[in-house]
């Protein structure tokens, strides 16, 4: 028996039974997290230099990119330096650290989808009140609140996740620190506050959730009346991206949340927590520039200019539609 006192460390999943396995993980994820970092370092150095990506749409994709850098970035490090080491350790600071970063990422990215499905709504619904209604200090407002409410949530989260004793063991059944692998480690009884906090948690995801479908019934109602075919089209496919993140976003973290525990196993738990934390971060860029014509432009403006020559970006500010 043991308690959260006398816990220096805390040891992960390894990721291989074999060297060679372990090896072969840490040059898959480390694809992974290149491509994700290029991705949306790429999509955020395209929003900031280039004047027409000034608007409100893409100022919240552009702290979507910063989120999801942070995100895998708190995560996937760490695994590979364990995997490449031959190491399953983290320290009693890295685990709460790694904890409170990740759920503040994850957080905070879901409160901006959920701004962003308002400034679809607006845009579309309301486009004659869109310059007001999403001006450059309404999205300044509600971007911070985004930022705070994750710092807050996530510093709650934490707090209360740690403060529980630990009494079986310093083993998280994971490949980073999450709530679930640490309250298993909790004494018997002593998880109700916790517990609290997750009900208090699906109840505020579901709200943001209700949310976004309620918007988007709005827009699709709006879209179907619209009497040009071409604006049809138009109002779809920029919705579009954001509905797909949405989605990916939603099943990943839905088909975590729903896994039944009677069948768990650290081999599912390891798959569930690879896909609603690093598909996202890794998929997301190429969603938003897959069938975005300025998004394209943007990018090969950086990869021809920005990125070949020392180009200093213009300051970044948000022009109405």
């Amino acid at each position: 028996m043991s308690n959260s006192s006398s816990i220096s460390e805390f040891l992960l999943l390894p990721l291989g039974d074999t060297r060679q396995l372990q090896l072969l993980h840490f040059w898959l994820l480390l694809s992974i997290y290149l491509a994700a970092f290029l991705g949306n370092g790429l999509i955020s150095t395209a929003v900031a230099c280039d004047q027409r990506l000034h608007t409100p749409m893409y100022f919240f994709l552009l702290n979507l990119a910063l989120l999801d850098l942070g995100s895998i970035s708190t995560t996937l490090p760490k695994a590979m330096a364990n995997a490449l080491w031959d190491t399953r350790a983290i320290s009693y600071a890295g685990c709460v650290a790694q904890l409170f970063f990740f759920v503040f990422f994850i957080s905070a990215e879901y409160f901006h989808l959920t701004i962003m499905s308002y400034d679809r709504y607006v845009a579309i619904c309301k486009p004659l009140h869109y310059g007001t209604l999403m001006d450059s200090r309404a999205c300044a407002t509600m971007a911070a609140a985004a930022w705070g409410t994750g710092v807050l949530y996530s510093l709650l989260h934490t707090a209360s996740t740690f403060s529980l004793p630990l009494c079986q063991g310093n083993v998280v059944n994971q490949f980073f620190c999450e709530i679930p692998q640490i309250l298993k480690l909790s004494c018997s009884g002593s998880s109700h506050r916790e517990v609290g906090f997750l009900i208090f948690s699906v109840i505020l995801c579901f709200g943001c959730f209700l949310f976004i479908v309620v918007s988007y019934v709005q827009i699709f109602m709006a879209v179907l009346r619209m009497p040009s075919e071409h604006g049809r089209h138009k109002a779809f496919f920029t919705c579009l991206p954001h509905l797909a993140v949405v989605s990916v976003f939603l099943s990943t973290a839905f088909f975590a949340l729903l896994k039944p525990y009677s069948i768990s196993s650290p081999l599912q738990d390891l798959t569930v927590a690879l896909l609603y934390s690093v598909v996202p971060p890794a998929v997301n860029p190429l969603i938003y520039s897959m069938r975005n014509r300025d998004v394209k432009d943007a990018l090969r403006k950086v990869m021809t200019k920005c990125v070949s020559k020392a180009v200093n970006c213009p300051s970044f500010g948000i022009h109405g539609l």
